[in-house]
Order: structure tokens, then C-alpha cells, then sequence
């Protein structure tokens, strides 16, 4: 949690004026037993009226004064609480972005989101309440003492007693509370995931039938959520009990004490009334004291869950490589690549070794699981090898800065994944500037000029967030049009044309085979017919490369490749016999 109070360093002003007015605040309340006392002393017991009326007079003005500083000190924190939120959510969000593909598959993406809304909230609450009362209760606590001294030594003993109680009972909550919360926090995470998991596959869940079980599992989930939650309430619910009975057994002792002291003339009826005042004072403010305290545990608690977030390495560290150096632009070298997801693992490919030259064509297959995605995602590093040395244009990604690196390569994944916005604004992120001449000849290129005619409002027709209003062929299409907008040295196309059918696959190939510029493609697929007029075939196994060669080689020399393309085209086949 300390690590993340330097994103304050810009309210410094707010931090220190908000407790400042309300440490005013608490002076003028401190002031007013006293004012109560006198008027009670003096005025009451000599039936001096306007000494009455001038007292309350100071009353009004130390109640508007409190106010004001109170209302004044509230803005001050307010503004360093969510401005320090604002700056903690963007270095957050900043960093997130900046984890390797390893590292966001390891946390999961509920708990990002959970520590990116609910928790940086909870920190927020925390930093408010802190500014505004983590200084002023204890002032008030302790000044009340201190001014009860002032009044009367014997009965202020009271004040020493209580304290230390009270205090043994608020930290001790405390350090049972603060893990209790941590708790909480963390099965939310796994509410947070079980929800964005049915709400994201509801389809699935429907087509199953299997709506029951999703909700049984999401009432297990939830019902554990509020086990822990309570225990956590009940004990931190202790606060105001217990410190309402030590308070107020406090109360009747010294009210004893005073009464006794009044009779033997040791003190006036004017000075018991602030005594008690003081000792009231002292129970308001530990409610808030109490509140405060369980407001902080859980901050604390959710401080470190995002200080944990930022202890993650980036896992990516940019090198210095520059756009034209190395060998040629678009090559691609693989040099006895080996790669593993997690430590102790399996590894994911194994000792893979080719050369990719400028235009050329690759295609990669094999069977699922086999390592096809693995190994492309390789190329602009979103993964790092294990062993071996992946090289573009001669040079080691690892020596590339990463923007520099991805500048190259214009990659459309598994899943076509658009933005809400609109069709223009889905294919600039290939290239801001592109103009509409070149976002038309890429959406030709990707098959995808047709249906966007067809559209209301063309290039600036609506797309849903995630294509919900477009079909997966036209979301794969649009993807494929956005990575050739970037006119990429190597494009990367992983096994993006599967909701495609055959006719419109292959006009794609042959599209991508006269594209305007000079690019190597990779392309991963199921399907031997879009691999077929690939310059070089890589033929995965579990990891491994078991053949690498044309169409027609491998149909000759590799079982695998045969056992593929036998089985989507084994009819033709036969009826050519």
C-alpha cells in the first residue's frame, strides 16, 4: 500500500490543507465545553443574561467557523482523493497494458478488472476518509483528555483508563479485520470471473441447457462470497458495541466522580457538564474512529491487491533496433526455437528451426494443440523463446523496441476482435492516416468491399462493441482488411479465414497473392486447400516440425500433411482415380 502513495505527490497541497482545517475544526469544537461551562458558572448561576447571550454568541461563531473549515477541508480532500484515483487507475491501466501475454494469462482477467474498478474505489473511499478524520478524531480524543486535565486532574484519571481500552480494542479489530477483507476481495475476483464467463458464453451455456448448473455454481460462489463477508461485518460490527459500553461505563463513572466532587466543593456543576462533554466528544469520535478503521482495513487490503498488480515484471523489455536494420525487410528467421508457457511445464514447441525470405508465402498447420498459434505469436513478440533466437530482418526481436518490433507485422488473431466505433474508425488502427482510397483497396483486398456497400453510411456504418451486429465471416474479413491497412512487412493471418467458405477463401488468397506491396505472409490454417500455393508448408506435431516443403512434396513424404489432406479431400480424390 506505501508504494502507491507517490501517485499523491502531485495533491501534496490538497494532503496537507484538508487535515489542517480539519484539525481547526476540532479546535473550536474542543473550545466549546469551556464556553458551556462558563455560561453555566457564570451566567446561569448569577442570572447574568447577557453574559449568557454573549456566550452564545461565541457559540454560533465557533459552530459557523467549524463549518466553514469543515465543508473547506472536506473539497480539499475530495480533490487529492480522486485525483490520486484518477493518477492510479491510469498507471495501473498503463501497466496492465505493458504485461507480457504470459503474464495476463496467469492473473486472469477478472481479477484485472476487479483491482481496476472495485479496489482502486476502495482505495479512493480510504485516502478520502483519511484526510478527513485520521487526524482529527485522535486530536479529538486526545485534546478532550488534555482539556479535561485543565478542568480537574482527579476525575481527568478517567480519561487515562478509557483510552488505552478503547485503543486496545480498535487495533486488535484492526489486525483481525485486514486479512478477513483481503478474503473478500479475492471471491469477488471469482464472482467477478464465474459472471463474465456465463455472460460472455451464454450462448454455449443456452445450447447445453446447462442454465441450471450455471446458476447452482454461481450461488455456491456467491453464497461463499457472503460467508466471508459476514464474518468480516461481525467483526468489525464489535467496534461500536464494545466501545459504546467502555465509553459509557466511563460516563457513569464520572459522573460519580463529579457528583462527588460537587458536594465536597472541589468542582462546580458548570465544569462536571464539560467533563461529560469531553467524555461524549470522546465516544462520537470513536464511532467515527470505527468507521474510519474499517474503511482503512479495507483500502489496506485492496492497496495490496494493486501493489501486487504493479510488483509483476512488464516480462517484456524493449530493445534498440532501428526499422531498416538487418539483412532485408519481411525476413524471418527461426533458429532451434524452443518455448514454454508456464515454468515446469511442457514445452509448447520444440527445437523449431526455418527461414522465412521477403514475400514469401508460409503456411503452418497441423493438428490442435500441435503449436501453430505458439509459434507465430513468436514473431512480434508476445511471447519470448525459451531457447534459441527468433530474428526479423536479421535481428533479434528481443533488440527491437517493441513498438518498432510491431510496426512490422500486421497480425489478425483466432478470434476477430473489433472495437465499437465504426467501420472507418475499426480499420484506422492499421494506420491512422490512411486515407479512404487505401481503406477501400484493403477492404477489397479482405473480401469485405461488398457487404460494407451494402451498409448505410459505407466506411461510417456502426459497429457494435465486439462486431455483435456482423457475422463472423464479415468480422474476419474486417480484421483482414485492418492489418493490410497497416501495409505490414509480415502479415499474419492465424487461421483467420475459418468462417470463410471455400469460394471466398480462395479468392482471398489469390487477393493477397497481388497485394500492392511487398509482404511476408504467414498463414495458419486447418484447411490444406489455403495452404496449397504457399512457398513453404510447415507441417506442426505436438511442438514439433515434423516436414517443412511445398504442397505437392509433402504430399509425397509426410504422413501428417497426407492424414490432413486426405481427409478434406478424400472424395475428389478417389472420384480422380
Amino acid at each position: 500500500m506505501k508504494s502507491l502513495l507517490v501517485y499523491l505527490k502531485d495533491y501534496k497541497k490538497e494532503s496537507v490543507l484538508g487535515p489542517l482545517f480539519k484539525l481547526l475544526e476540532a479546535s473550536f469544537e474542543l473550545i466549546v465545553p469551556l464556553v458551556v461551562a462558563s455560561m453555566i458558572d457564570v451566567g446561569i448561576a448569577e442570572s447574568d443574561r447577557n453574559y449568557v447571550i454573549r456566550m452564545c454568541i461565541i457559540m454560533a461563531a465557533l459552530g459557523v467557523t467549524g463549518l466553514i473549515s469543515s465543508v473547506t477541508a472536506q473539497f480539499f480532500a475530495a480533490k487529492a482523493a480522486v485525483g490520486f484515483a484518477t493518477k492510479l487507475r491510469h498507471a495501473l491501466f498503463a501497466h496492465i497494458q505493458s504485461l507480457s501475454f504470459s503474464s495476463m494469462d496467469e492473473q486472469g482477467t477478472s481479477t484485472l478488472i476487479t483491482r481496476m474498478t472495485s479496489d482502486i474505489n476502495q482505495i479512493q473511499s480510504g485516502v478520502n476518509m483519511v484526510l478527513r478524520l485520521f487526524l482529527r478524531s485522535p486530536f479529538i480524543v486526545f485534546g478532550a483528555m488534555i482539556m479535561a486535565f485543565t478542568v480537574d486532574v482527579k476525575a481527568a484519571l478517567i480519561f487515562v483508563v478509557i483510552i488505552p481500552l478503547l485503543s486496545v480494542v480498535v487495533f486488535g479489530i484492526i489486525l483481525i479485520s485486514i486479512p478477513l477483507f483481503s478474503k473478500v476481495q479475492n471471491s469477488l475476483d471469482r464472482v467477478l470471473g464465474i459472471t463474465r464467463e456465463n455472460l460472455t458464453g451464454v450462448r454455449v451455456i443456452r445450447a447445453f441447457g446447462k442454465e441450471m448448473d450455471e446458476t447452482d455454481k454461481f450461488d455456491r460462489q456467491t453464497d461463499a462470497l457472503k460467508k466471508i463477508q459476514v464474518m468480516a461485518a461481525k467483526i468489525s460490527a464489535l467496534m461500536n458495541p464494545v466501545t459504546y459500553v467502555i465509553i459509557n461505563g466511563g460516563l457513569i463513572v464520572l459522573i460519580y466522580t463529579g457528583a462527588v466532587r460537587v458536594e465536597s466543593g472541589a468542582l462546580t456543576q458548570g465544569q462536571v457538564v464539560a467533563l461529560v462533554n469531553y467524555m461524549s466528544q470522546i465516544l462520537v469520535e470513536l464511532v467515527k474512529l470505527a468507521n474510519l478503521i474499517i474503511t482503512i482495513t479495507k483500502a489496506v487490503a485492496c492497496g495490496n491487491r494493486v501493489a501486487g498488480v504493479f510488483d509483476i515484471p512488464a516480462g517484456m523489455e524493449n530493445g534498440k533496433g532501428s526499422l531498416t536494420e538487418g539483412e532485408g525487410r519481411g525476413t524471418v528467421s527461426f533458429d532451434h526455437v524452443s518455448m514454454r508457457y508456464h515454468e515446469g511445464g511442457e514445452e509448447a514447441l520444440t527445437e523449431i528451426t526455418f527461414k522465412a525470405e521477403q514475400g514469401e508465402t508460409i503456411g503452418i498447420i497441423g493438428g490442435t494443440g500441435s503449436g501453430k498459434t505458439t509459434l507465430v505469436h513468436l514473431i512480434p513478440r508476445f511471447y519470448d523463446a525459451e531457447k534459441g533466437s527468433v530474428k526479423i530482418d536479421g535481428v533479434d526481436v528481443k533488440e527491437y523496441d517493441l513498438t518498432t518490433l510491431r510496426d512490422k507485422v500486421g497480425i489478425v488473431m483466432q478470434k476477430a476482435v473489433l472495437f465499437k466505433g465504426s467501420i472507418r474508425e475499426n480499420l484506422l488502427w492499421g494506420n491512422e492516416d490512411a486515407t479512404d482510397e487505401e481503406l477501400w483497396q484493403a477492404l477489397k483486398i479482405a473480401q469485405a468491399e461488398e457487404f460494407v456497400l451494402q451498409k448505410e453510411g459505407g466506411l461510417d456504418a456502426p459497429v457494435e462493441q465486439e462486431g455483435r451486429n456482423l457475422s463472423g465471416g464479415q468480422k474476419q474479413r474486417l480484421s483482414i482488411a485492418r492489418a493490410l491497412v497497416k501495409k505490414p512487412e509480415i502479415l499474419i493471418l492465424d487461421d483467420s479465414a475459418s468462417a470463410l467458405d471455400y469460394a471466398t477463401d480462395a479468392k482471398l488468397r489469390k487477393a493477397l497473392r497481388e497485394v500492392p506491396f511487398e509482404t511476408t505472409v504467414f498463414i495458419v490454417s486447418q484447411r490444406a486447400s489455403s495452404l496449397m500455393h504457399a512457398n513453404q508448408i510447415i507441417v506442426l506435431d505436438d511442438g514439433c516440425v515434423a516436414a517443412i516443403g511445398r504442397h505437392e512434396q509433402l504430399l509425397e513424404d509426410c504422413e501428417i500433411y497426407q492424414e490432413i489432406y486426405y481427409s478434406q479431400f478424400e472424395r475428389s480424390e478417389r472420384k480422380k482415380g
